[in-house]
């Protein structure tokens, strides 16, 4: 008998446990040090497609399922703010029918999440949906708009959906923002400061006071591809995992979590007293 045919039976008794043991397991977690902000760089969905033989766009769709997945966990586990790289400004090189799709898919997920019972009003998050936004259609601005404002209030969690950003250009246009004001002030450039750029970030210090604790990129892939460069510190703990995003779950986040804690330990431990 092929094992699909005894897993249909028995689905009903599998699922309930795995979700009881996982509540256990996020308790356990949840004890210890959490950290306070995590960034992923959804890497793979075209692979993932490849691989298991579904078009590219049904790839996209399963890494939407798989960020609602680790969104979710994330936030039962308290982490306060999660910063997430969905697109790039290079991947608009891509071909059109991808680029439209993936427009489509980001147009989809915004507005559900912008309605009641979702996961932003679920967990009180609030979503800023960040990036180059001139950049992107007209419909998923709008989508992005909806979104940021039926979660305005919400004070819970943080999740900074990152949309048509690339770093540099992040860091271009934080300078070019400081520059002109200082011209407009008839101030000195020599008086420019590290802190007036980072207030310009999108991802700012000041509206997101955590810093980045924890770096994921799926895929195998081991670079930043122009992400968070000016946020991450030499205290970012980077991890490569070698997954497409779409096979992203519960137990890649645990171990991640875990291998956080023990060098939170550890740190603690050797730390004079």
């Amino acid at each position: 008998m092929s094992s699909s045919t005894t897993q249909g039976p028995l689905q009903w008794l599998y699922n309930p446990i795995f979700k009881f043991l996982q509540r256990i397991l996020l308790d356990a977690l949840a004890s210890g040090p959490i950290p306070n902000h995590i960034a992923f760089i959804l890497d793979g969905n075209r692979r993932y497609a490849r691989r298991v033989g579904i078009p590219v766009h049904e790839g996209h769709q399963a890494g939407g399922a798989a960020l609602s997945r680790v969104l979710e966990i994330c936030l039962r586990l308290g982490v306060h703010s999660t910063t997430v790289f969905a697109f790039s400004i290079d991947n608009f090189r891509r071909p059109p029918a991808e680029v439209d799709a993936l427009m489509d898919s980001f147009r989809k997920h915004l507005h559900d999440l912008s309605q009641h019972g979702s996961l932003l009003e679920t967990y009180g998050v609030q979503l800023r949906v960040l990036g180059n936004i001139s950049l992107l259609p007209q419909q998923v601005k709008e989508a992005a708009k909806k979104a940021e404002e039926f979660s305005r209030h919400h004070d819970k969690a943080v999740i900074n959906l990152m949309i048509a950003y690339t770093a540099r250009d992040e860091m271009a246009t934080a300078v070019q923002t400081v520059v002109r004001r200082t011209l407009d002030e008839e101030s000195s450039p020599d008086l420019i400061t590290e802190e007036d750029i980072d207030r310009e970030l999108y991802v700012t210090s000041v509206e997101n006071p955590w810093p980045v604790d924890i770096l994921v990129r799926t895929s195998g892939v081991k670079r930043f591809s122009d992400f968070l460069l000016w946020q991450c510190s030499e205290d970012v703990q980077v991890h490569f995992i070698p997954v497409y995003w779409p096979d992203i779950g519960f137990s890649h986040i645990f171990q991640i979590i875990l291998d956080y804690q023990r060098k939170i330990w550890s740190r603690r431990l050797l730390s004079p007293q």
